[in-house]
């Protein structure tokens, strides 16, 4: 019952801090939901949270979303979840817990790197920012960092960020979650009871997300977000080594 209280408190949460932040709800989530499960279980279930939440928060940001910045990124993003989500069933739990760590900690320092030498991705490249997001999403669930990198340079608007972001998130999670409910059916399911309610505190936290993006500026949220990656990657890395 304790656990249940602290992943329905931890969801609510990071739903609520990931509205104006764009990303970091797998991140903050997954670590309380492996103090139940096993890796790719948490993964899957986190997966339904995730669509959920991420279909609030369309539903609420909807008149803010940038079609454009959809149309570059969807296609990619649906090719690499179909390709990660088929993937991560095959990868064994301790492998799959120290890239995910690996490429959490690692991601903050692409990111402080790239202000101190000034180099920006081109827009280009945006076709490779949806794919390997798309494939990180399917593959650990940890989807929305690096497409945080490509998205916030060309969505500087707080609104048609938060707001496009979702619907690419959605967009991958609804590739997903079929591919993990193929081929773990039984796990999944044993897991209902959290899944909803998880569910329930993820919508709860759009709600409480979308008034912080109205009013605050999000400058400081994504700092903690990240903060919050950095620390969830040690985690993920000390649990597949110990």
């Amino acid at each position: 019952m304790e656990f249940l209280a602290l992943a329905f408190v931890a969801a609510f949460l990071a739903a609520a801090l990931t509205v104006p932040a764009g990303f970091g709800l797998s991140t903050m989530l997954t670590p309380v939901v492996l103090l139940m499960m096993g890796p790719h279980e948490a993964v899957a279930v986190v997966a339904v949270v995730h669509g959920a939440h991420n279909a609030g928060k369309f539903l609420a940001l909807r008149d803010s979303v940038d079609f454009s910045a959809f149309r570059h990124y969807g296609i990619w993003l649906v090719v690499g979840a179909v390709i990660g989500a088929a993937l991560q069933s095959k990868v064994p739990q301790d492998p799959l817990l120290a890239l995910i760590g690996a490429f959490l900690i690692l991601l903050p320092l692409l990111t402080l790197s790239e202000s101190w030498t000034g180099i920006r991705i081109p827009e280009a490249n945006d076709r490779i920012g949806g794919f390997g997001s798309g494939f990180m999403g399917g593959l650990s669930g940890h989807q929305g960092a690096l497409r945080a990198m490509f998205l916030t340079r060309r969505l500087p608007d707080k609104m048609a960020y938060a707001a496009t972001a979702s619907v690419l998130a959605l967009c991958v999670d609804l590739s997903r979650v079929p591919v993990y409910l193929y081929f773990r059916p039984e796990e999944i399911g044993e897991h209902l009871q959290v899944t909803l309610l998880l569910v329930v505190a993820a919508l709860l936290g759009v709600r409480a997300g979308k008034r912080w993006l109205e009013a605050m500026k999000s400058e400081w949220i994504h700092k903690l977000v990240m903060a919050g990656i950095v620390g969830s990657g040690f985690f993920y890395i000390s649990e597949a080594i110990f």
